[in-house]
């Protein structure tokens, strides 16, 4: 494992040296990755979720470690677990904690890293990804906190990060998990735990926001121009822009388009953020920062599972409305580049920002067509789909099973929860008619054989989602000294949650649905 650590390159002000911290000790790669048995089987190193008093490897990310050229039988190691926990650092790296603002529900606080430090960046093909540890310790941006993490909200960002994967959603992921063999004290007595975070990078709308306050247009301007190397590096390409062109305009269309589209996919698979600040939406257009998050059981435009959005803020009716709100903070921060006239700019960010909303519902109309298997575009498909959604919320139907249910004929939907009601009112029944009518002319115009749109609704349905009980019943087994079982199936199943395989189906007709009080906490 062989770590750079680009941001050093950036102002010294967007992040701290951590020269306060006190490690117990270096790990040399070179020696460790000689020492390792090859024929060490890693399942072999599951943590004793009973023992206390020292650090341990939970759970490996296997396939995800090789993806990134990692020996998973390595970081099963004593000598990793003590450095994936923060105690040790690998010889020849200084991590980094990071500094950003971020406007929490509508209030612009300084925040930073606060729990978490960068142990560097892994080269992965042509690209750089970002090693976080998350619930390391204390840093200068901890305000009061112990900067520590309990084992159950790490158990629950490993869990919905890697389902958002499997879902193909851009997102943060989630390498190990390790105990660090102490207590941490929230509403009682937890176990402590660190995870190891993999990302494309770590720069949010509030480490501009941060940028902007600390070191206005220059600092600003360092800022993007270290982002668009990183993440939109084609804007550079000569072929790509013209004398007259601004890169940080096309900057900022790159960041809006992929925040829309992102959006556009959390909405078709019912998951609902929770936390939407703008110290929540990076850069690189990945799902970042799992707290309250949940996926949606029973289909209602309000819903609201996070504990902190008492006033339905972050609901998911809501989400894109915050995206394209948060969105506009970027533009402020970048607005006197984009234009020497100030005035100009803002003109400039405003007409980009209008864009979002159009931008969006392409998108999620996009997804929604293939969730019902149909192609093309009919002058009456928004009124097929909000058709369909206002009878969910109606019926009271569950968002997931509805879809599944509408894609396998060998599932009855009476084995599924939430759906009987609607599969069997004389309404659905009429929509399904004219839904057979639209696909007729998919066929007549030549956009799809017979039974295309099956395979269509195949690839876009989930058979399985990181539904709230399952995760929840998982963590509250390993807080109670469970062994790893159940976390591995779950695991293994959400890499591929469009497939209709007996686990799949097994989890799918689970009576698991939770109720409209359900709340998610704050955790990590």
């Amino acid at each position: 494992m062989r770590l750079k650590n680009t941001y050093r390159g950036l102002p010294k002000e967007l992040y701290s040296d951590l020269l306060d911290r006190v490690w117990l000790g270096e790990c040399d790669m070179d020696k460790l990755e000689k020492l390792i048995d090859k024929d060490l089987d890693s399942r072999s190193r599951d943590a004793n979720l009973s023992k206390k008093g020292g650090v341990s490897t939970l759970l490996v990310n296997e396939d995800l470690a090789k993806d990134m050229g990692l020996d998973p039988k390595l970081l099963y190691s004593k000598d990793m677990a003590l450095v994936l926990t923060g105690k040790n650092k690998i010889k020849g790296t200084e991590p980094i904690a990071q500094a950003y603002m971020g406007h929490q529900f509508g209030y612009l606080n300084m925040l930073g890293d606060g729990r978490a430090i960068l142990l560097g960046e892994l080269e992965e093909g042509d690209k750089l990804v970002d090693i976080q540890l998350k619930g390391s310790g204390r840093t200068i941006y901890s305000r009061g906190g112990d900067g520590k993490a309990s084992l159950g909200p790490m158990v629950r960002e490993y869990l919905i990060s890697e389902a958002m994967a499997g879902l193909g959603i851009a997102t943060t992921r989630s390498l190990a998990i390790c105990l660090t063999g102490e207590d941490v004290f929230r509403y009682k007595r937890e176990k402590g735990a660190v995870l190891t975070r993999i990302a494309d990078s770590h720069i949010r709308v509030g480490t501009f926001q941060f940028a902007e306050q600390t070191g206005g247009k220059d600092m600003v301007k360092d800022l993007a121009d270290y982002s668009i190397k990183r993440h939109y590096r084609d804007i550079l390409d000569d072929e790509n822009k013209s004398s007259s062109s601004n890169i940080y305009i096309e900057f900022f269309r790159r960041v809006l388009n992929r925040q829309a589209k992102l959006i556009a996919d959390w909405m078709s698979v019912g998951f609902i953020h929770g936390v939407m600040n703008t110290d929540n939406m990076a850069i690189s257009g990945q799902t970042i920062d799992y707290g309250p998050c949940a996926f949606m059981d029973t289909y209602r435009l309000d819903t609201v599972y996070s504990s902190i959005d008492k006033a339905g803020r972050y609901a998911y009716k809501n989400q894109p409305t915050i995206g394209a709100w948060n969105l506009s903070w970027l533009a402020h921060s970048l607005v006197d580049l984009f234009d020497q006239n100030h005035e100009k700019g803002l003109n400039i960010a405003k007409k980009e920002l209008e864009k979002f909303h159009l931008i969006f519902h392409s998108f999620w109309f996009d997804k929604l067509k293939k969730k019902i298997g149909i192609y093309g575009s009919e002058e009456d498909d928004s009124r097929l789909l909000f058709e369909l959604l206002t009878m969910l919320e109606k019926y009271e139907a569950d968002y997931t099973n509805t879809f599944l249910a509408m894609t396998y004929d060998e599932l009855d939907y009476r084995e599924l929860t939430g759906i009987k009601n609607l599969f069997e009112s004389d309404e659905f029944k009429a929509w399904k008619d004219k839904l057979d009518s639209r696909r007729s002319l998919d066929i007549q115009k030549s956009r799809a054989k017979e039974n295309d749109y099956k395979n269509l609704m195949k690839q876009n349905n989930p058979v399985i989602i990181a539904r709230n009980r399952l995760v929840e019943d998982i963590i509250s087994g390993l807080e109670n000294g469970g062994d790893l079982s159940e976390l591995i199936e779950l695991a293994s199943a959400l890499k591929n949650p469009y497939e209709l395989n007996q686990v799949n189906i097994k989890l799918a007709k689970k009576d698991i649905s939770t109720p409209l009080t359900y709340r998610t906490y704050c955790g990590t």
